[in-house]
Parts: C-alpha cells; sequence; structure tokens
C-alpha cells in the first residue's frame, strides 16, 4: 500500500527505531485505521513487522488494484477529443499498468486513435516503440493546434468585419436621404425659348 510504503520511507530516513515506528505510525492514520488500531487488545503488538502485517491483512481490501497490459486497448480516442487529449488520457491509464512494454503501449495507442493524419501516418510507416510514436504524434498534434489557432483567428476577424459593417455605414429611411450634391442659388438657363 502506498501510505505504508511512503511511512517506511521516511521512517527509514529519520533512522526511526522498532518502537518509535510503531507510535509514529499511529499518528498517520485516517478515521477507519484509527478505529481499527483502537479496538486492537493492548499488547497485541510486540513489533513493527507485526504492526505492519496486521495493518496489511487489514487493509488490503483497499488496496488499488494495478491494471494489466491489456487494459490500454480499451482506451479509444473520443469522437471530439483532440490528439493531446487522447494522448494525456492514454498515458494516465498507462500509469495504472504495473509493466507495459514499449510495443504493447504502441499498439494499443494505435488501436485506439481515430482514422485521422497520425492514423493514416502510423498504417503508411507503422513504429514499433512507444517512444517513437510520440515523436511522431508531437508533430500531428503541433498541426492540430496551429489549424486550431487559424481558424479562431478567422473566426474573430470576420466577426470583427461584420460587426464593423453596419456601424461604418448607418440605415437611412428614404425621407432622411440627402442628395449627394446639393444647389446653392443656382441659375439655369431654360430649355425652351420662345421663337420670335
Amino acid at each position: 500500500m502506498e501510505h505504508l510504503s511512503c511511512f517506511e520511507n521516511a521512517a527509514l530516513l529519520h533512522r526511526y527505531t522498532d518502537g518509535i515506528k510503531c507510535r509514529v505510525f499511529v499518528t498517520t492514520f485516517a478515521m477507519a485505521a484509527q478505529q481499527w488500531f483502537n479496538q486492537l487488545p493492548v499488547g497485541a503488538i510486540e513489533s513493527f513487522q507485526e504492526f505492519r502485517s496486521l495493518f496489511l491483512h487489514q487493509f488490503a481490501r483497499s488496496r488499488k488494484l494495478r491494471k494489466t497490459e491489456l487494459s490500454l486497448f480499451t482506451v479509444r480516442q473520443k469522437d471530439d477529443e483532440t490528439l493531446k487529449e487522447y494522448l494525456q488520457r492514454f498515458n494516465a491509464a498507462a500509469l495504472e499498468v504495473l509493466v507495459a512494454t514499449q510495443e504493447v503501449k504502441a499498439s494499443a495507442f494505435f488501436q485506439g486513435l481515430l482514422d485521422g493524419d497520425l492514423f493514416k501516418s502510423l498504417a503508411k510507416k507503422p513504429v514499433s516503440k512507444f517512444d517513437a510514436l510520440l515523436a511522431r504524434a508531437a508533430k500531428y498534434i503541433n498541426m492540430e493546434e496551429a489549424q486550431a489557432a487559424k481558424k479562431e483567428t478567422r473566426g474573430e476577424k470576420g466577426k470583427e468585419i461584420k460587426e464593423e459593417a453596419p456601424s461604418k455605414r448607418p440605415r437611412l429611411d428614404a425621407r432622411d436621404r440627402k442628395p449627394h450634391f446639393q444647389r446653392v442659388n443656382a441659375v439655369y438657363t431654360p430649355l425652351t425659348v420662345p421663337i420670335t
């Protein structure tokens, strides 16, 4: 259990004796472990090794079970998930696996990919090691992020143009419109002249 191994590392660092380990270990307990410890009969523990085995026996059920390599094949990229998000989720799942070889991780990652640019690239030129797959995936992640940024800036520019266009030329009713030219005391020659 993680709690016990963390405590043992700290005890080793501080060079606790067997008796001190027993006394200090109790202070690290949360509610359930405190209740369990308080129910033990006085003098039931002779050494830290005995305390350790009693503790492990009692709380072994709460131990988080490690997953196998096969569980990595259940991790699939979602339709709305970016390559970066899928890779982060896959890596988190891989951390829960006790032992996973480079080959199995690469194969599981490939199997979970959606049919996109990286999938096509890996289908054309397969890689056997997960590290090589990560290097190639990084390039495609950069491409995805650049495309998303470009779409975002295009969308913002388009919105700005649409928002500015109406404000530049306000619409006027026909009554309110003024002619483009103005007559200022103009004297015109009559178009019809009487014949004399």
